[in-house]
């Protein structure tokens, strides 16, 4: 679709949003469902708080707001709001039903499918969410080893296990936290002190935005390997955007297991759990991992047909050349303007980060500032390129302008020293720390 959005005179109306959110606070705590998409991750009071619809890299807020969207519902949408190809797969399978009394013949059809392209899937457990996955790999690598402990690295949900290592882990028994440690990433001797023969898995996302150094990701494995631990990859967000096989094709490393969850159906909820047939056949008789979702029919659906576009389009080569761009361009348009100490633009091509130094002042009001001036000339930011297909040439174009127009106010605030005067509302929040050896936390 052609890129129509533009820069508004003033800040956008948000009077139904606002509308709705006073609806939500009497009877939704928190209102939202995903912290990462809830008011907190948004300047308040210089943002919208909830969408109607979408339509390729664009959507439109309950006031009419458009926007081109660097966010793509955190992750899912991998090749864009209301994908003909996908949508029509969705509709042909409604109407033979979504949901059936027995297994359905694309759970066949879609497992073999994973079984191709991605490498070590000699066993495949299809689920809902990304939590689920992570837990029932963590499940099973605890029966395979016998082993109770278990080490991660990155984000991996809000079960018991992970969530325990964070600042957000009241309700969680201390037995349960005394059983994982976070390490850092890119940091071998800490990884090294924490492996003892205790441990029954290690977990970690492949990257998040920084590259894996002196063959970390290669090294983990060794390790991992000597130690008897089964390694875990992580691949909600390398999945079928660094390449479609993922991480594991991208790197030349095979986990024992992997699992995966958004981009590959397009927005639609599914996940899976692939690995070792010799791990995964404990999920026969002795390991208990099954949900009544786990073969509903529209998702599947859906699954098919991006891959199936994602192959024959290439769209991981897309997701990066239009990711390098933005990136790129961001960080000319800082150093242009001697602001390289204060921001910049790091990652990988299909998803960036936009950070900011300290020593420009409170980076959760900076991030704020420039969200609310992105917001009122048609962008929906939080601070990522998180990268889709339909993202055209006028809108990397679009994005790059409007970064030349917010960044200079940018740094007559941080010369002045008044960001926080600047914003129409409240700063964005920090959704927790992280604890227990660990890296910073990533906001999810």
């Amino acid at each position: 679709m052609p890129n129509t959005v533009s820069s508004n005179a003033n800040y956008p109306d948000f009077t139904e949003s606002d509308a709705l959110y006073a609806r939500a606070t009497s009877i939704m705590t928190p209102v939202t469902q995903t912290l990462a998409k809830g008011p907190g991750q948004y300047t308040k009071g210089g943002a919208p708080k909830y969408v109607k619809r979408g339509k390729g890299a664009h959507i439109w807020d309950v006031d009419g707001n458009e926007y081109l969207d660097f966010q793509m519902g955190i992750g899912p949408i991998s090749l864009g709001y209301a994908y003909q190809r996908v949508d029509d797969a969705i509709r042909a399978q409604l109407e033979d039903g979504i949901t059936f009394s027995m297994m359905h013949e694309l759970e066949v059809q879609f497992a073999e499918l994973i079984h191709e392209i991605i490498p070590n899937a000699e066993s495949i457990r299809i689920s809902k969410t990304g939590a689920d996955v992570c837990s029932a790999a963590v499940r099973v690598a605890r029966a395979f080893t016998g082993r109770p402990h278990v080490l991660c690295c990155g984000y991996h949900g809000w079960h018991d296990w992970y969530i325990g290592t964070t600042s957000r882990d009241k309700g969680i028994p201390q037995e349960s936290k005394d059983l994982v440690d976070a390490f850092e990433y890119n940091n071998l001797d800490s990884f090294r002190k924490l492996l003892t023969p205790e441990v029954a898995c290690v977990i970690l996302e492949p990257f998040i935005f920084d590259a894996p150094k002196d063959n970390f990701l290669h090294e983990v494995a060794r390790l991992c390997k000597e130690n008897g631990t089964l390694l875990i990859f992580d691949e909600m967000w390398t999945g079928f955007r660094i390449a479609v096989g993922g991480a594991q094709e991208y790197f030349g490393i095979k986990a024992d297991l992997a699992v995966f969850s958004k981009a590959f159906a397009n927005g639609m909820p599914i996940s899976l759990l692939t690995g070792r047939r010799d791990v995964m056949q404990l999920f026969e008789q002795d390991v208990f991992f099954f949900t009544t979702f786990g073969g509903e029919a529209l998702s599947l659906a859906a699954a098919m047909a991006t891959i199936a576009e994602m192959r024959e389009q290439n769209v991981p080569a897309r997701l990066a050349e239009q990711g390098n761009k933005l990136k790129e361009g961001y960080n000319k348009i800082a150093a242009d303007l001697g602001l390289s100490q204060y921001t910049k633009c790091y990652g990988y091509d299909c998803r960036s980060i936009v950070t900011f130094d300290a020593s420009a002042g409170n980076p959760l009001e900076v991030k704020a500032y420039v969200q609310q001036e992105l917001f009122k000339r048609g962008i929906m930011w939080g601070g990522f390129h998180n990268m889709c297909f339909s993202h055209t040439d006028a809108d990397v174009a679009h994005a790059l302008a409007m970064y030349a127009e917010v960044l200079p106010l940018l740094k007559e605030a941080i010369e002045a020293g008044d960001v926080a005067a600047r914003l129409h509302g409240e700063p964005v929040e920090a959704v927790f720390r992280k604890v227990s050896n660990a890296a910073p936390a990533k906001v999810k």
